[in-house]
Protein backbone atom coordinates (compact mmCIF):
# COMPACT_ATOMS: atom_id res chain seq x y z
CA UNK A 1 0.00 0.00 0.00
CA UNK A 2 1.08 3.22 -0.96
CA UNK A 3 2.18 5.84 2.29
CA UNK A 4 -0.02 8.09 0.88
CA UNK A 5 -3.25 6.28 0.82
CA UNK A 6 -2.70 5.64 4.71
CA UNK A 7 -5.52 7.50 6.80
CA UNK A 8 -4.78 10.00 9.18
CA UNK A 9 -5.12 9.23 12.57
CA UNK A 10 -5.71 5.57 11.80
CA UNK A 11 -6.08 3.49 15.07
CA UNK A 12 -9.13 2.37 16.83
CA UNK A 13 -10.65 5.91 18.24
CA UNK A 14 -11.92 4.12 21.26
CA UNK A 15 -10.09 0.91 22.90
CA UNK A 16 -12.75 1.07 26.01
CA UNK A 17 -15.14 -0.25 22.98
CA UNK A 18 -13.60 -2.04 20.25
CA UNK A 19 -15.11 -4.47 17.70
CA UNK A 20 -13.62 -6.13 15.07
CA UNK A 21 -15.83 -4.67 12.13
CA UNK A 22 -15.13 -1.63 12.25
CA UNK A 23 -13.78 0.80 9.20
CA UNK A 24 -12.12 4.36 9.85
CA UNK A 25 -13.05 7.16 7.59
CA UNK A 26 -10.47 9.86 8.19
CA UNK A 27 -8.64 10.71 5.22
CA UNK A 28 -10.22 12.61 2.36
CA UNK A 29 -13.37 14.32 2.05
CA UNK A 30 -15.24 16.53 -0.02
CA UNK A 31 -15.38 19.66 1.66
CA UNK A 32 -17.31 23.35 1.02
CA UNK A 33 -17.39 26.30 3.41
CA UNK A 34 -21.24 27.71 3.72
CA UNK A 35 -20.80 31.47 5.85
CA UNK A 36 -24.11 32.08 3.91
CA UNK A 37 -26.03 29.01 5.98
CA UNK A 38 -27.62 28.46 2.34
CA UNK A 39 -26.78 24.97 1.71
CA UNK A 40 -29.86 22.90 3.26
CA UNK A 41 -31.83 25.45 0.73
CA UNK A 42 -29.39 24.86 -2.17
CA UNK A 43 -29.86 21.20 -1.27
CA UNK A 44 -25.86 20.42 -0.87
CA UNK A 45 -27.44 17.42 0.94
CA UNK A 46 -28.48 15.86 -2.91
CA UNK A 47 -25.55 17.24 -4.97
CA UNK A 48 -22.57 14.31 -6.27
CA UNK A 49 -19.85 17.41 -5.16
CA UNK A 50 -18.86 19.83 -3.07
CA UNK A 51 -16.30 22.60 -4.09
CA UNK A 52 -13.22 21.73 -2.41
CA UNK A 53 -11.49 18.80 -0.21
CA UNK A 54 -10.58 18.36 3.14
CA UNK A 55 -8.68 15.99 5.55
CA UNK A 56 -10.72 14.80 8.36
CA UNK A 57 -10.46 14.32 11.16
CA UNK A 58 -8.42 17.58 11.58
CA UNK A 59 -10.44 21.26 11.29
CA UNK A 60 -10.49 23.51 8.20
CA UNK A 61 -8.64 25.84 10.44
CA UNK A 62 -5.72 23.36 10.54
CA UNK A 63 -2.62 22.71 8.87
CA UNK A 64 -2.97 19.06 8.71
CA UNK A 65 -6.60 19.48 7.51
CA UNK A 66 -5.35 21.32 3.81
CA UNK A 67 -7.54 23.83 4.01
CA UNK A 68 -6.14 26.27 6.52
CA UNK A 69 -8.80 29.11 6.64
CA UNK A 70 -8.45 30.85 10.28
CA UNK A 71 -11.54 33.39 9.66
CA UNK A 72 -15.10 32.76 11.44
CA UNK A 73 -17.08 29.65 9.15
CA UNK A 74 -20.54 29.76 9.85
CA UNK A 75 -21.51 26.08 8.56
CA UNK A 76 -19.38 23.46 6.60
CA UNK A 77 -19.90 20.88 4.55
CA UNK A 78 -18.76 17.48 4.09
CA UNK A 79 -18.99 14.49 1.69
CA UNK A 80 -17.65 11.14 1.15
CA UNK A 81 -18.80 7.85 -0.79
CA UNK A 82 -18.94 4.77 0.94
CA UNK A 83 -19.56 1.52 0.10
CA UNK A 84 -21.48 -2.09 1.79
CA UNK A 85 -22.11 -5.54 0.25
CA UNK A 86 -25.10 -7.21 0.35
CA UNK A 87 -23.87 -9.72 3.23
CA UNK A 88 -22.34 -6.86 5.16
CA UNK A 89 -26.15 -5.46 5.43
CA UNK A 90 -28.16 -8.53 5.50
CA UNK A 91 -29.14 -8.99 8.98
CA UNK A 92 -26.64 -6.25 10.62
CA UNK A 93 -26.94 -2.60 11.68
CA UNK A 94 -24.38 -0.16 10.59
CA UNK A 95 -23.61 2.58 13.41
CA UNK A 96 -21.79 5.71 12.07
CA UNK A 97 -19.99 7.33 14.75
CA UNK A 98 -18.27 10.65 15.08
CA UNK A 99 -15.99 11.44 18.05
CA UNK A 100 -16.41 15.33 18.36
CA UNK A 101 -17.73 18.01 15.65
CA UNK A 102 -18.15 21.25 16.08
CA UNK A 103 -20.82 22.50 17.10
CA UNK A 104 -24.29 21.30 15.52
CA UNK A 105 -24.25 18.48 13.42
CA UNK A 106 -26.29 17.20 10.46
CA UNK A 107 -26.47 14.30 8.68
CA UNK A 108 -27.68 12.89 5.44
CA UNK A 109 -27.22 9.73 3.61
CA UNK A 110 -27.91 9.35 0.07
CA UNK A 111 -29.59 12.62 0.28
CA UNK A 112 -32.53 11.08 2.99
CA UNK A 113 -31.87 12.82 6.54
CA UNK A 114 -31.21 10.46 9.24
CA UNK A 115 -31.73 11.15 13.27
CA UNK A 116 -31.69 14.50 15.15
CA UNK A 117 -29.24 17.30 15.13
CA UNK A 118 -26.66 16.69 17.57
CA UNK A 119 -25.85 19.68 19.59
CA UNK A 120 -22.55 20.30 21.24
CA UNK A 121 -18.90 20.87 20.36
CA UNK A 122 -17.47 18.16 22.46
CA UNK A 123 -18.98 14.79 22.96
CA UNK A 124 -19.09 12.06 20.95
CA UNK A 125 -22.40 10.63 18.86
CA UNK A 126 -23.36 8.34 17.04
CA UNK A 127 -26.47 7.22 14.14
CA UNK A 128 -27.68 4.06 13.01
CA UNK A 129 -27.68 4.53 9.45
CA UNK A 130 -28.74 1.16 8.29
CA UNK A 131 -32.02 2.03 7.27
CA UNK A 132 -30.76 5.14 4.63
CA UNK A 133 -28.30 2.69 3.13
CA UNK A 134 -28.54 0.28 -0.55
CA UNK A 135 -26.21 -2.15 -1.33
CA UNK A 136 -23.06 -0.82 -3.36
CA UNK A 137 -22.11 3.12 -3.37
CA UNK A 138 -23.58 5.40 -0.55
CA UNK A 139 -23.25 9.26 -0.35
CA UNK A 140 -22.55 10.57 3.71
CA UNK A 141 -23.17 14.48 3.81
CA UNK A 142 -22.61 16.07 7.23
CA UNK A 143 -22.74 19.70 7.62
CA UNK A 144 -21.90 21.16 10.59
CA UNK A 145 -23.31 24.83 12.31
CA UNK A 146 -20.84 26.72 14.61
CA UNK A 147 -20.81 30.17 15.87
CA UNK A 148 -18.57 30.86 18.58
CA UNK A 149 -20.20 34.47 19.63
CA UNK A 150 -23.37 32.85 20.21
CA UNK A 151 -24.18 33.64 23.86
CA UNK A 152 -25.74 29.66 23.93
CA UNK A 153 -22.23 27.75 22.63
CA UNK A 154 -19.22 26.81 24.52
CA UNK A 155 -15.98 27.67 23.12
CA UNK A 156 -13.32 26.79 25.59
CA UNK A 157 -10.00 28.50 24.54
CA UNK A 158 -11.27 29.34 21.02
CA UNK A 159 -11.09 32.94 20.28
CA UNK A 160 -14.15 34.57 19.67
CA UNK A 161 -11.87 37.65 17.89
CA UNK A 162 -10.47 37.18 14.91
CA UNK A 163 -7.11 37.32 15.98
CA UNK A 164 -5.65 34.81 19.13
CA UNK A 165 -5.26 36.91 22.39
CA UNK A 166 -4.37 36.19 25.51
CA UNK A 167 -5.41 32.77 26.74
CA UNK A 168 -7.56 32.37 23.86
CA UNK A 169 -6.23 30.75 20.61
CA UNK A 170 -7.31 29.29 17.00
CA UNK A 171 -11.06 28.57 16.91
CA UNK A 172 -11.90 24.65 15.54
CA UNK A 173 -15.14 24.36 13.03
CA UNK A 174 -16.78 20.89 12.45
CA UNK A 175 -15.10 17.58 12.58
CA UNK A 176 -12.26 17.51 14.56
CA UNK A 177 -11.79 13.47 16.01
CA UNK A 178 -12.07 10.10 13.87
CA UNK A 179 -15.00 9.24 12.22
CA UNK A 180 -15.92 5.55 11.72
CA UNK A 181 -18.50 2.83 11.08
CA UNK A 182 -19.00 -0.31 12.60
CA UNK A 183 -21.33 -3.02 11.52
CA UNK A 184 -23.29 -4.61 14.53
CA UNK A 185 -25.67 -7.95 14.76
CA UNK A 186 -29.41 -6.59 15.06
CA UNK A 187 -29.15 -7.34 18.86
CA UNK A 188 -25.85 -6.14 20.11
CA UNK A 189 -24.82 -4.25 23.46
CA UNK A 190 -25.10 -0.35 23.28
CA UNK A 191 -22.63 0.72 26.16
CA UNK A 192 -21.81 -0.49 29.69
CA UNK A 193 -20.56 0.97 32.53
CA UNK A 194 -17.90 -0.77 34.76
CA UNK A 195 -18.01 -0.34 38.78
CA UNK A 196 -14.75 -1.82 40.50
CA UNK A 197 -14.92 -2.93 44.42
CA UNK A 198 -10.99 -3.00 45.76
CA UNK A 199 -12.12 -4.75 49.03
CA UNK A 200 -13.51 -7.96 47.42
CA UNK A 201 -11.68 -7.96 43.86
CA UNK A 202 -14.75 -7.57 41.97
CA UNK A 203 -16.06 -5.76 38.51
CA UNK A 204 -19.62 -5.16 38.26
CA UNK A 205 -21.25 -4.35 35.05
CA UNK A 206 -24.25 -2.49 34.22
CA UNK A 207 -25.15 -3.29 30.24
CA UNK A 208 -27.61 -1.51 27.87
CA UNK A 209 -28.97 -3.86 25.57
CA UNK A 210 -30.89 -3.96 22.21
CA UNK A 211 -32.31 -7.18 21.70
CA UNK A 212 -32.83 -10.68 23.74
CA UNK A 213 -29.60 -12.91 24.01
CA UNK A 214 -27.68 -14.73 26.74
CA UNK A 215 -24.93 -11.76 28.16
CA UNK A 216 -21.15 -13.13 29.26
CA UNK A 217 -18.19 -11.43 30.55
CA UNK A 218 -14.53 -12.97 30.36
CA UNK A 219 -11.67 -10.98 31.93
CA UNK A 220 -8.15 -11.39 31.41
CA UNK A 221 -4.87 -10.44 33.43
CA UNK A 222 -2.02 -10.23 30.61
CA UNK A 223 -3.87 -12.88 29.00
CA UNK A 224 -4.64 -15.04 31.84
CA UNK A 225 -8.60 -15.65 32.45
CA UNK A 226 -8.92 -14.24 36.16
CA UNK A 227 -12.85 -14.56 35.78
CA UNK A 228 -15.92 -14.85 34.13
CA UNK A 229 -20.01 -14.10 34.43
CA UNK A 230 -23.15 -15.40 32.36
CA UNK A 231 -26.66 -14.66 32.37
CA UNK A 232 -29.02 -15.73 29.88
CA UNK A 233 -31.75 -14.06 27.90
CA UNK A 234 -30.99 -11.17 29.04
CA UNK A 235 -32.99 -7.52 27.06
CA UNK A 236 -32.81 -3.76 27.60
CA UNK A 237 -30.08 -3.74 30.77
CA UNK A 238 -28.17 -6.63 31.97
CA UNK A 239 -25.93 -7.07 35.23
CA UNK A 240 -23.00 -9.08 35.81
CA UNK A 241 -20.95 -9.96 38.91
CA UNK A 242 -17.42 -10.97 38.22
CA UNK A 243 -15.51 -12.44 40.39
CA UNK A 244 -11.78 -11.75 40.33
CA UNK A 245 -9.11 -14.71 41.06
CA UNK A 246 -6.58 -12.07 41.37
CA UNK A 247 -6.15 -8.54 42.60
CA UNK A 248 -3.76 -5.81 40.56
CA UNK A 249 -4.23 -2.65 41.44
CA UNK A 250 -4.15 0.26 39.18
CA UNK A 251 -1.86 2.80 40.56
CA UNK A 252 -0.10 6.13 40.20
CA UNK A 253 2.76 5.12 37.32
CA UNK A 254 2.17 1.70 36.99
CA UNK A 255 -1.89 2.06 35.22
CA UNK A 256 -2.42 -1.80 35.82
CA UNK A 257 -5.33 -3.04 33.43
CA UNK A 258 -7.53 -5.53 33.14
CA UNK A 259 -8.83 -7.33 29.46
CA UNK A 260 -12.85 -7.71 29.53
CA UNK A 261 -14.26 -9.84 26.38
CA UNK A 262 -18.20 -8.82 26.40
CA UNK A 263 -20.51 -10.81 24.35
CA UNK A 264 -24.01 -10.55 23.65
CA UNK A 265 -24.89 -13.10 21.33
CA UNK A 266 -23.47 -12.67 17.88
CA UNK A 267 -21.94 -9.52 19.42
CA UNK A 268 -18.63 -9.54 20.82
CA UNK A 269 -16.93 -6.17 22.20
CA UNK A 270 -13.41 -5.76 23.85
CA UNK A 271 -12.91 -3.77 26.87
CA UNK A 272 -10.15 -3.15 29.28
CA UNK A 273 -10.59 -1.25 33.65
CA UNK A 274 -8.71 -0.82 36.02
CA UNK A 275 -8.95 -1.78 39.54
CA UNK A 276 -8.96 1.26 41.85
CA UNK A 277 -10.52 3.61 44.80
CA UNK A 278 -10.90 7.05 45.56
CA UNK A 279 -12.03 8.74 48.56
CA UNK A 280 -12.24 12.30 49.84
CA UNK A 281 -11.71 11.54 53.58
CA UNK A 282 -10.80 13.79 56.50
CA UNK A 283 -9.41 16.68 54.39
CA UNK A 284 -7.72 13.82 52.19
CA UNK A 285 -7.79 12.60 48.54
CA UNK A 286 -7.24 8.96 48.84
CA UNK A 287 -6.13 6.14 45.97
CA UNK A 288 -6.64 2.74 46.72
CA UNK A 289 -7.30 3.82 50.74
CA UNK A 290 -4.00 6.17 50.70
CA UNK A 291 -3.44 9.88 50.41
CA UNK A 292 -1.99 11.65 47.24
CA UNK A 293 -1.13 14.69 46.45
CA UNK A 294 -2.39 15.39 43.34
CA UNK A 295 1.16 17.03 41.23
CA UNK A 296 -0.91 18.42 38.56
CA UNK A 297 -0.25 20.00 34.89
CA UNK A 298 -2.50 22.04 32.74
CA UNK A 299 -2.84 21.25 29.54
CA UNK A 300 -4.75 22.59 27.01
CA UNK A 301 -4.79 20.03 24.44
CA UNK A 302 -3.71 22.43 21.63
CA UNK A 303 -1.26 21.63 18.70
CA UNK A 304 0.28 23.75 16.09
CA UNK A 305 -0.53 21.94 13.42
CA UNK A 306 -3.57 19.94 14.40
CA UNK A 307 -5.11 22.70 16.58
CA UNK A 308 -7.87 20.62 18.62
CA UNK A 309 -6.47 17.32 16.95
CA UNK A 310 -3.36 15.54 17.67
CA UNK A 311 -1.61 15.05 15.03
CA UNK A 312 -0.66 10.90 15.65
CA UNK A 313 -1.73 8.54 18.60
CA UNK A 314 2.04 9.36 19.61
CA UNK A 315 1.39 12.67 20.23
CA UNK A 316 -1.46 12.22 22.39
CA UNK A 317 1.06 9.47 24.33
CA UNK A 318 4.45 11.75 24.21
CA UNK A 319 2.24 15.04 25.95
CA UNK A 320 1.63 12.57 28.98
CA UNK A 321 5.07 11.28 29.12
CA UNK A 322 6.44 15.07 28.88
CA UNK A 323 4.44 15.84 32.02
CA UNK A 324 5.33 12.63 33.93
CA UNK A 325 9.42 13.43 32.87
CA UNK A 326 8.84 16.33 35.07
CA UNK A 327 7.42 14.99 38.31
CA UNK A 328 3.87 15.21 37.84
CA UNK A 329 1.65 12.68 38.37
CA UNK A 330 -1.55 13.70 36.48
CA UNK A 331 -2.95 17.26 34.70
CA UNK A 332 -6.37 19.13 34.53
CA UNK A 333 -7.76 18.75 30.98
CA UNK A 334 -8.33 21.88 30.69
CA UNK A 335 -11.80 24.33 28.83
CA UNK A 336 -11.38 21.00 26.75
CA UNK A 337 -12.99 17.42 26.17
CA UNK A 338 -10.29 14.75 25.38
CA UNK A 339 -10.13 12.38 23.09
CA UNK A 340 -10.76 8.90 23.98
CA UNK A 341 -7.14 7.19 22.96
CA UNK A 342 -5.64 10.12 25.33
CA UNK A 343 -7.58 8.33 28.14
CA UNK A 344 -6.34 5.24 26.94
CA UNK A 345 -2.50 6.03 27.31
CA UNK A 346 -3.43 8.04 30.59
CA UNK A 347 -4.95 4.44 31.54
CA UNK A 348 -1.76 2.39 30.99
CA UNK A 349 0.78 4.73 32.01
CA UNK A 350 -1.09 5.61 35.85
CA UNK A 351 -1.98 9.18 35.16
CA UNK A 352 -4.52 10.78 36.48
CA UNK A 353 -6.80 13.08 34.93
CA UNK A 354 -10.11 15.59 35.79
CA UNK A 355 -12.49 15.57 32.99
CA UNK A 356 -13.28 18.84 32.20
CA UNK A 357 -15.78 20.94 29.58
CA UNK A 358 -14.53 23.94 27.81
CA UNK A 359 -17.79 26.09 29.04
CA UNK A 360 -15.82 29.46 28.41
CA UNK A 361 -18.36 31.51 26.02
CA UNK A 362 -21.34 29.69 27.44
CA UNK A 363 -23.62 32.64 28.76
CA UNK A 364 -23.91 31.19 32.31
CA UNK A 365 -26.31 33.67 33.31
CA UNK A 366 -29.11 31.80 31.29
CA UNK A 367 -30.21 29.00 33.24
CA UNK A 368 -32.06 28.12 29.65
CA UNK A 369 -28.36 27.51 27.97
CA UNK A 370 -28.77 24.38 29.93
CA UNK A 371 -30.31 22.85 26.86
CA UNK A 372 -27.27 23.19 24.63
CA UNK A 373 -25.20 22.52 27.99
CA UNK A 374 -26.34 19.60 29.54
CA UNK A 375 -27.07 16.99 26.93
CA UNK A 376 -23.30 17.25 25.66
CA UNK A 377 -22.02 17.04 28.80
CA UNK A 378 -23.63 14.23 30.23
CA UNK A 379 -22.42 12.19 27.29
CA UNK A 380 -19.19 12.72 28.07
CA UNK A 381 -19.19 11.49 31.87
CA UNK A 382 -20.83 8.44 30.77
CA UNK A 383 -18.11 7.90 27.81
CA UNK A 384 -15.93 8.12 29.76
CA UNK A 385 -17.20 6.94 33.21
CA UNK A 386 -14.87 3.39 32.79
CA UNK A 387 -11.36 5.16 32.18
CA UNK A 388 -9.84 4.71 35.69
CA UNK A 389 -7.33 7.74 34.90
CA UNK A 390 -10.72 10.03 35.34
CA UNK A 391 -10.66 10.93 39.12
CA UNK A 392 -13.15 13.66 38.92
CA UNK A 393 -15.49 16.18 37.29
CA UNK A 394 -14.96 19.61 36.74
CA UNK A 395 -17.81 20.96 33.99
CA UNK A 396 -17.01 24.81 34.77
CA UNK A 397 -14.45 26.50 35.05
CA UNK A 398 -14.03 30.31 36.24
CA UNK A 399 -17.24 31.27 35.98
CA UNK A 400 -16.95 35.15 35.77
CA UNK A 401 -19.37 37.81 35.22
CA UNK A 402 -20.42 37.71 31.73
CA UNK A 403 -20.60 40.20 28.77
CA UNK A 404 -20.37 43.73 29.54
CA UNK A 405 -23.54 44.36 31.62
CA UNK A 406 -21.35 41.43 33.82
CA UNK A 407 -24.22 39.38 33.99
CA UNK A 408 -23.60 37.34 37.32
CA UNK A 409 -23.75 33.45 37.21
CA UNK A 410 -27.14 31.74 37.76
CA UNK A 411 -26.47 29.52 40.82
CA UNK A 412 -29.27 26.89 40.19
CA UNK A 413 -27.69 26.51 36.59
CA UNK A 414 -24.29 25.21 38.43
CA UNK A 415 -26.29 23.56 41.16
CA UNK A 416 -28.23 21.36 38.62
CA UNK A 417 -25.24 20.29 36.64
CA UNK A 418 -23.48 19.15 39.85
CA UNK A 419 -25.85 17.76 40.83
CA UNK A 420 -27.02 16.00 37.38
CA UNK A 421 -23.34 15.07 37.36
CA UNK A 422 -22.84 13.45 40.87
CA UNK A 423 -26.29 11.29 39.65
CA UNK A 424 -24.37 10.23 36.48
CA UNK A 425 -21.66 9.08 38.27
CA UNK A 426 -21.44 9.06 42.24
CA UNK A 427 -18.16 6.88 42.60
CA UNK A 428 -16.00 10.49 41.57
CA UNK A 429 -16.00 14.08 43.01
CA UNK A 430 -17.13 16.99 41.09
CA UNK A 431 -15.80 20.55 41.48
CA UNK A 432 -18.57 22.25 40.09
CA UNK A 433 -16.55 25.46 38.70
CA UNK A 434 -12.65 25.63 39.59
CA UNK A 435 -11.42 29.21 40.25
CA UNK A 436 -14.87 30.20 40.97
CA UNK A 437 -17.70 31.07 41.68
CA UNK A 438 -18.38 28.18 43.68
CA UNK A 439 -22.25 26.71 44.60
CA UNK A 440 -21.76 23.29 45.78
CA UNK A 441 -18.69 21.16 45.67
CA UNK A 442 -17.21 18.43 46.81
CA UNK A 443 -13.30 20.23 46.78
CA UNK A 444 -13.02 23.73 47.17
CA UNK A 445 -10.60 24.59 44.32
CA UNK A 446 -9.33 28.35 44.16
CA UNK A 447 -6.75 29.92 41.39
CA UNK A 448 -4.06 32.20 42.37
CA UNK A 449 -1.40 33.37 40.35
CA UNK A 450 0.68 35.51 42.71
CA UNK A 451 3.99 35.49 41.58
CA UNK A 452 6.10 36.32 44.70
CA UNK A 453 6.78 32.99 46.69
CA UNK A 454 7.46 35.20 50.01
CA UNK A 455 3.54 36.41 49.96
CA UNK A 456 2.76 32.55 49.07
CA UNK A 457 4.39 31.12 52.11
CA UNK A 458 3.07 33.78 53.94
CA UNK A 459 -0.25 33.64 52.06
CA UNK A 460 -0.97 29.58 52.92
CA UNK A 461 0.72 29.13 55.93
CA UNK A 462 -1.70 31.01 58.00
CA UNK A 463 -4.21 28.19 57.48
CA UNK A 464 -1.66 26.02 59.16
CA UNK A 465 -1.38 28.34 61.67
CA UNK A 466 -4.61 29.82 62.17
CA UNK A 467 -7.12 27.59 60.01
CA UNK A 468 -7.30 30.33 57.35
CA UNK A 469 -7.78 30.08 53.86
CA UNK A 470 -6.93 33.13 51.61
CA UNK A 471 -9.92 33.74 49.22
CA UNK A 472 -10.20 36.72 47.16
CA UNK A 473 -13.47 35.63 45.77
CA UNK A 474 -15.47 35.80 49.02
CA UNK A 475 -17.97 36.49 49.85
CA UNK A 476 -19.25 35.65 46.28
CA UNK A 477 -18.18 32.62 47.58
CA UNK A 478 -17.39 30.29 50.95
CA UNK A 479 -15.34 27.63 51.89
CA UNK A 480 -17.57 25.58 53.98
CA UNK A 481 -14.29 22.43 55.06
CA UNK A 482 -14.19 20.90 51.91
CA UNK A 483 -10.54 19.72 51.10
CA UNK A 484 -8.52 22.08 49.41
CA UNK A 485 -6.91 22.06 46.37
CA UNK A 486 -4.76 25.16 44.49
CA UNK A 487 -6.16 23.99 40.73
CA UNK A 488 -4.20 26.82 38.79
CA UNK A 489 -1.57 28.33 39.84
CA UNK A 490 2.58 29.53 38.29
CA UNK A 491 2.23 30.59 35.15
CA UNK A 492 5.60 31.69 34.84
CA UNK A 493 6.89 33.61 31.91
CA UNK A 494 10.49 32.92 30.92
CA UNK A 495 11.74 36.29 29.11
CA UNK A 496 15.13 34.62 27.28
CA UNK A 497 12.99 32.29 25.14
CA UNK A 498 9.77 32.50 22.97
CA UNK A 499 8.90 35.26 20.78
CA UNK A 500 10.70 38.00 19.20
CA UNK A 501 8.74 40.72 20.43
CA UNK A 502 8.31 39.47 23.95
CA UNK A 503 5.14 42.36 23.40
CA UNK A 504 2.73 40.12 22.01
CA UNK A 505 4.02 37.19 24.55
CA UNK A 506 1.41 36.70 27.35
CA UNK A 507 2.00 34.89 30.77
CA UNK A 508 1.01 35.67 33.91
CA UNK A 509 2.91 38.41 36.20
CA UNK A 510 6.09 39.47 34.80
CA UNK A 511 8.52 37.55 33.24
CA UNK A 512 11.54 35.81 34.71
CA UNK A 513 14.81 37.12 33.17
CA UNK A 514 17.15 34.29 34.09
CA UNK A 515 17.26 30.22 34.54
CA UNK A 516 18.21 30.97 38.14
CA UNK A 517 15.16 33.66 38.55
CA UNK A 518 12.49 30.97 36.98
CA UNK A 519 13.81 28.09 39.30
CA UNK A 520 14.07 30.24 42.37
CA UNK A 521 10.41 30.98 42.15
CA UNK A 522 8.73 28.11 40.30
CA UNK A 523 10.30 26.25 43.38
CA UNK A 524 9.32 28.85 46.17
CA UNK A 525 5.31 28.57 44.90
CA UNK A 526 5.51 24.80 44.02
CA UNK A 527 7.22 23.93 47.93
CA UNK A 528 4.42 25.93 49.95
CA UNK A 529 2.28 23.91 47.95
CA UNK A 530 3.61 20.74 48.84
CA UNK A 531 4.52 21.70 52.63
CA UNK A 532 1.03 22.16 53.41
CA UNK A 533 -0.89 19.47 55.25
CA UNK A 534 -4.35 21.15 54.52
CA UNK A 535 -3.90 21.19 50.59
CA UNK A 536 -4.88 17.98 48.42
CA UNK A 537 -3.04 19.24 45.37
CA UNK A 538 -2.07 22.04 42.96
CA UNK A 539 -2.29 22.40 39.20
CA UNK A 540 0.72 24.28 37.16
CA UNK A 541 -0.03 26.46 34.79
CA UNK A 542 0.84 24.98 31.98
CA UNK A 543 2.55 22.23 29.83
CA UNK A 544 3.50 23.49 26.51
CA UNK A 545 3.04 27.17 25.62
CA UNK A 546 -0.30 27.58 22.97
CA UNK A 547 0.52 30.33 20.36
CA UNK A 548 0.75 33.68 21.84
CA UNK A 549 0.65 32.62 25.51
CA UNK A 550 4.19 31.69 26.72
CA UNK A 551 4.13 30.25 30.17
CA UNK A 552 5.00 26.55 29.21
CA UNK A 553 7.31 23.94 30.57
CA UNK A 554 7.57 22.81 26.97
CA UNK A 555 7.68 24.67 23.32
CA UNK A 556 4.49 24.12 21.71
CA UNK A 557 5.46 23.74 18.01
CA UNK A 558 8.63 21.11 18.79
CA UNK A 559 7.36 19.93 22.49
CA UNK A 560 11.16 20.00 23.49
CA UNK A 561 11.54 21.42 27.20
CA UNK A 562 12.27 24.85 27.91
CA UNK A 563 14.09 24.01 31.35
CA UNK A 564 16.21 21.76 32.69
CA UNK A 565 14.07 18.25 33.15
CA UNK A 566 15.95 16.86 36.20
CA UNK A 567 15.49 20.65 38.28
CA UNK A 568 11.82 20.53 37.62
CA UNK A 569 11.76 16.91 38.55
CA UNK A 570 13.61 16.98 41.86
CA UNK A 571 11.32 20.74 42.89
CA UNK A 572 7.61 18.63 41.74
CA UNK A 573 8.41 15.56 43.66
CA UNK A 574 9.50 16.30 46.82
CA UNK A 575 7.13 14.61 49.45
CA UNK A 576 4.47 16.11 50.34
CA UNK A 577 3.36 16.50 53.79
CA UNK A 578 -0.28 15.20 53.36
CA UNK A 579 1.04 12.52 51.67
CA UNK A 580 1.04 9.22 53.42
Amino acid sequence: MNKNDISPRAEHPNPQWERKNWKNLNGKWQFEIDNSQSGENRKLYETDTLSNEITVPFCPESDLSGVGNKDFMMCVWYKKKVSFTEDELCGNRVILHFGAADFKTKLWVNGKRVGMDHIGGYGSFEYDITGALVSGENVITVACYDDTRAPFQPRGKQSELYYSHGCDYTRTTGIWQTVWYEIVPNNYIKCAKFYTDVENSSLFINAELVGCENLSADVFYNGKPVGSAKKEKLSVTGQLEVKLSEKHLWELGDGKLYDVILKFGKDEVKSYFGLRSIELKDGKFLLNGKSVFQRLVLDQGFYHDGIYTAPSDEALRRDIELSMSVGFNGARLHQKVFEPRFLYHADKLGYMVWGEYGNWGLDHSDISNLSTFLPDWASIVARDFNHPSVIGWCPFNETWDYGPQRKRQDNELLRIVYEQTKLLDPTRPCIDTSGGYHVITDIYDTHDYEQSPEVYRERYDALIEKGEFYDRLAPRQQWKGEPLFISEYGGIGFALVGEKDQKKAWCYGNSTQSYEEFYERYRGLTHTLLDNPKIIGFCYTQLTDVEQELNGLFFYDTREPKFDVKTLYEINTKKAAIED
